[in-house]
């Protein structure tokens, strides 16, 4: 172990020196998630940016975590500007000083003059923040696999395998599956949290669990639930949305999208403290948070832009998609499907992630 220890220390070592290097030439660091999301950013706002003000952006991928952020702070040699992270580390990461507070000068207004913290569907969850997309979790299946059948169309359906057969594509985390299992069992999309703070409220989730438990097959790489629906090993599966809309958008796929409870993740980007570029990262915030620039991002991927304004803008442009088709369809947050979706909260399972982990293990070791 220690031997591994040392191996991936000197690994990382290397790594972070490599980045250094092929920055230097740049004049903003800006890292993300990598593959389709990232080409949407460098095309949406990236390429828009350098053009408009002349500076240069090398971008990076990592896999998402604090770790080699929390690295370069506390070292004080911060090689990255901004990154692209997810909820809970926006919120871990503020309030451990990691980030930046973004003034509120750099958050665009809209063009009837509305502020940012107006123009989102939820609150920021602190100063360090400027808002991306929303993606989601969601059950989908293979149209072809389920014709001259009824097909499932809500939530129950996929805990019920008595009239809809077949296994169940499901992630290795509870995240989400909790959310989805208490709907599917009675419970309003609203009143999830609340219900997911009592013991019988997790009880009655592991309950409905329990119904596919002899019928499901675990993922955990993103790529994975297409490829058992589409070989048929699975007769439907939950998915990461942008996967499923980038087959149908992209490649011709037959998915189906099933948008009832839906659990709904954020998006955000943040400057690391102690960036060595600070006034231009809060620059590229500013312009990568405007309404017309997270617009411009759902041009390349399917995933909802968190400001209200930018979505008008989609919905006036259809069709909006880069190759002709209409983007609404694929969108996570469109107004006809928010009622029966679950915004996720990411501060619930930052208090309760572990237990409810432990539990969810014990429970897939069965």
């Amino acid at each position: 172990m220690q031997h591994k220890t040392i191996a991936h220390a000197i690994a990382v070592a290397g790594a972070t020196a490599l980045a250094a290097g092929s920055a230097l030439a740049a004049d903003l660091t800006v890292v993300s998630w990598g593959g389709a999301y990232t080409a949407s950013q460098q095309k949406a706002y990236g390429e828009p940016w350098e053009q408009k003000t002349g500076k240069k952006i090398h971008w990076e991928n990592y896999n998402g975590g604090l770790g080699e952020v929390r690295t370069q702070v506390e070292s004080g040699t911060v090689i990255w500007d901004i990154v692209d992270v997810l909820a809970d580390e926006a919120r871990v990461g503020c309030d451990e000083g990691l980030f930046e507070e973004i003034p509120d000068e750099y958050h665009v207004m809209t063009k009837d003059g509305m502020s940012i913290d107006e123009d989102l569907m939820v609150p920021r969850p602190n100063k360090c923040v400027a808002p991306m997309i929303w993606w989601s979790y969601m059950m989908f299946y293979d149209a072809p696999a389920w014709e001259g059948k009824t097909p499932p169309s809500s939530i129950d359906h996929f805990f019920n395998v008595t009239d809809f057969p077949g296994k169940r594509g499901i992630h290795t985390w509870p995240q989400a599956l909790i959310e989805m299992a208490l709907v599917a069992d009675g419970v309003d999309p609203g009143d999830v949290y609340d219900v997911m703070d009592t013991d019988e409220g997790i009880d009655r989730a592991f309950a409905m669990l329990d119904r596919i438990k002899d019928h499901s097959v675990f993922w955990s790489a993103g790529s994975k639930p297409l490829e058992l629906v589409k070989s048929g090993e699975a007769s439907m599966a939950l998915a990461y949305n942008g996967r499923v809309g980038a087959a149908n958008l992209s490649e011709g796929a037959t998915f189906v999208p099933v948008w009832d409870g839906q659990v709904l993740e954020e998006e955000w980007i943040v400057v690391l403290k102690g960036s060595p570029n600070k006034e231009l990262a809060f620059e590229f915030a500013s312009f990568a948070s405007a309404p017309e620039q997270l617009a411009g991002q759902a041009q390349y991927i399917n995933y909802g832009p968190m400001r209200k304004s930018s979505f008008d803008i989609i919905m006036a442009g259809e069709p909006w998609f880069h190759n002709g088709k209409e983007i609404l369809p694929h969108m996570p947050n469109r107004p006809d499907v928010l009622p029966r979706s679950i915004i996720a909260n990411p501060d619930w399972w930052a208090d309760n992630r572990d237990p409810i982990q432990e539990r969810f293990d014990a429970w897939r070791a069965q």
